[in-house]
């Protein structure tokens, strides 16, 4: 399992590339830091749901690096 699909690996003030709901037709990546997680279970197939601190919210696809 990727380390985007276990929410465990994903912690607030990570920098992540996450999808947005809107750009899941084109895959494009939308990079910001993590502020909340969204997601309750443990894992996800298509990825961890976080809110980003400029309020965005959308799939985890790779996390970068922290802050």
């Amino acid at each position: 399992m990727q380390n985007n699909q276990t929410r465990s690996q994903i912690r607030p003030g990570m920098i992540v590339l996450i999808v947005l709901k809107q750009d899941q037709k084109t895959g494009k990546l939308t990079k910001g830091i993590v502020k909340d997680i969204l997601t309750n279970s443990p894992t996800h197939p298509h990825g961890i749901k976080v809110r980003l601190m400029d309020g965005q919210v959308g799939r985890v696809k790779e996390i970068v690096g922290t802050e």
